[in-house]
């Protein structure tokens, strides 16, 4: 494809001066127009070294309200990123609704560049392909744009650019080694940019190559393509009216084979208090061992509790973090989105807070929320807590595929056992605070919620996240299952 491009088109300079101004004007109008309808927008410049990214950007930045855009710089990760999978670092750059985010290079340095120097091996290069189609996709399924951009040099274009660069002392320290080891290896190189173009080019994330031999040109095309990929999403956006989540109608049963797997569920285990103490205490020994094994093992962990209202998630992470260091773990309880959260993708809250190497979070309620409390009261539509399956098990894959051991626990009660506690928590002044209307609300639609659960426990337990019940009538017992677990996981992490 790349050969068949002819770099050197042109614009004459009198064609520039009348049609510029005007594509500066209407892309300021659709900055506001996406502003305005609440699009969030992803701007990726790739291309090849000197082809122009950084004097197209400044350009952008001149015509663009300061307020509504920020420009990501993409270098070599650095010591926090590397400790985290490749693609948090950028997960967490992403724009909110009516926000612009400009990457100069991005993810794409994953299998250019790194795999160009040979930082990554062909598996690596293989998995970083299909985590950019999986990652661009479900942004796209979310309503952001995102316009992929390469700007396209000849090797010799290339070559008078660096040698001009050179030859000046203030732009003399832009030339690296590696600028030149790419024009020296410029057919090596084409092959390898025209493979990730093909690979990664969709209906929904195009890519739109740029002929860059003439600034001029090249900046009117790029204009040109933000100006009429904005529009048409605007358009898309006014013709197709947002759809809103309606409450989960009543269940049909029928759709699940009888026994389900919360029907099998035997919650008459249970413990002694004197068993529950003396194995309590040799659980939290071998955890204190095991968190430094992972610290040291560079380890990450992520522990999600699950389970119904009142089942006792707070006390069973209460007996886990007694026996860990707090210097290594961090607990993270997930409420209601905030204004910031709800303007991103529902997973970006999640990626920012997943552990570093040889560190534990643990996550009181999760991601999850997206097909239990969001789907059965309404807050999604159905297309979106549908894909959401698909969406959390790519998600728990990447963590896993960078060494993550993922802990997943539901904590299961019958209804009888949580009207139990509803009604011991109203009825004891110290433990009011934790009975409310929505807990008495979410009772009232416990079928509704129970097949959910059913549905999630079914479509997300996986190899490499496998759901873990703990039986919680008792407690007790639900505290040690809970405990034996983590240290199974851990230890054979560890190992």
């Amino acid at each position: 494809m790349l050969e068949l491009v002819d770099v050197n088109q042109r614009v004459t300079r009198e064609d520039y001066e009348k049609l510029f101004p005007q594509l500066e004007s209407e892309l300021a109008g659709c900055q506001r127009l996406a502003r305005q309808l609440g699009i969030p927008i992803a701007i990726v410049f790739e291309g090849w070294d000197a082809a122009g990214k950084g004097m197209i950007i400044n350009r952008l930045a001149q015509v663009l309200d300061p307020r509504g855009f920020r420009v990501y710089l993409t270098g070599d990760p650095g010591p926090e990123d590397q400790r985290r999978p490749w693609m948090w670092r950028f997960w967490k750059e992403l724009p909110g609704a009516g926000e612009i985010v400009m990457f100069d290079h991005s993810w794409y340095r994953r299998i250019l560049d790194d795999r160009a120097q040979g930082k990554i091996s062909k598996r690596e290069y293989e998995q970083a392909v299909h985590d950019i189609v999986e990652f661009e996709q479900q942004l796209a399924d979310s309503g952001m744009l995102i316009v992929k951009l390469w700007l396209h040099i000849s090797a010799k274009e290339q070559r008078r650019r660096l040698k001009d660069l050179e030859k000046s002392p203030a732009t003399r320290w832009k030339v690296t080694r590696s600028q030149w080891e790419q024009n020296r290896e410029y057919k090596k190189w084409i092959r390898l940019v025209e493979l990730a173009l093909q690979r990664t080019s969709s209906s929904s994330n195009p890519w739109t190559v740029v002929e860059a031999n003439q600034g001029k040109f090249a900046r009117i095309k790029v204009f040109r393509t933000l100006v009429s990929a904005i529009k048409q999403e605007s358009q898309r956006r006014q013709r197709e009216p947002a759809q809103h989540g309606s409450p989960m109608p009543e269940p049909d049963e029928s759709r699940f084979y009888r026994p389900t797997v919360l029907d099998r569920v035997d919650l008459t285990k249970a413990i002694s208090r004197e068993e529950y103490e003396q194995e309590l205490k040799t659980l939290h020994k071998r955890l204190y061992e095991l968190e430094h094994r992972c610290y040291l093992a560079k380890v990450p962990v992520v522990i999600i509790y699950e389970g119904w209202d009142a089942a006792g998630k707070g006390g069973t992470i209460k007996r886990l973090t007694r026996a860990l260091d707090p210097r290594g773990y961090e607990v993270v309880p997930v409420g209601p989105p905030t204004t910031e959260e709800k303007a991103h993708h529902y997973l970006w809250r999640f990626w920012r807070r997943i552990p570093k190497t040889g560190h534990i979070t643990i996550f009181d309620r999760s991601w999850y929320g997206r097909v239990l409390v969001e789907r059965v009261e309404g807050f999604c539509t159905q297309e979106e807590w549908e894909r959401a399956y698909r969406e959390i098990n790519e998600f728990e894959r990447q963590l896993a595929d960078f060494g993550t051991v993922i802990i997943k626990f539901w904590l299961h009660i019958d209804s009888d056992e949580q009207l139990r506690r509803f009604q011991s928590r109203q009825s004891d002044p110290r433990k009011q605070w934790k009975i409310t209307e929505e807990d008495w609300r979410n009772r009232a639609k416990w079928k509704h919620y129970e097949l959910a659960v059913i549905e999630m426990l079914e479509r997300t337990s996986t190899l490499y996240a496998p759901w873990t019940i703990l039986e919680a009538n008792c407690k007790l017992f639900a505290r040690i299952k809970s405990l034996r677990v983590v240290v199974e996981r851990l230890d054979s992490a560890t190992c």
